[in-house]
């Protein structure tokens, strides 16, 4: 882990278009800014940790065959000709 200091108004750059921007320090809590261009998702830790378990939930769910069937035939069954 690279570790720095920097003070209000100070910046770190990631690689070329990601910039996090020191906005305030007040005790203990730090305020950042960040700069990122819109196709890169940014999220508190704790949020993305809870998307990812989501994600992990929902791909454990198997579809048994029979209810994959029923739905197919069901599908096929009101579409339109």
């Amino acid at each position: 882990m690279l570790i720095l200091s920097r003070k209000s108004n100070q910046s770190i750059v990631i690689g070329n278009d990601i910039e996090l921007v020191v906005i305030e320090v007040r005790g203990d809590q730090v305020k950042l800014g960040i700069k990122a261009p819109k196709h890169i998702s940014v999220f508190r830790k704790e949020i993305y940790e809870e998307i990812q378990a989501e994600n992990q939930k929902a791909s454990d769910t198997a579809v048994l065959p029979e209810q994959l069937q029923n739905f197919k035939n069901t599908f096929l069954k009101n579409k339109p000709q």
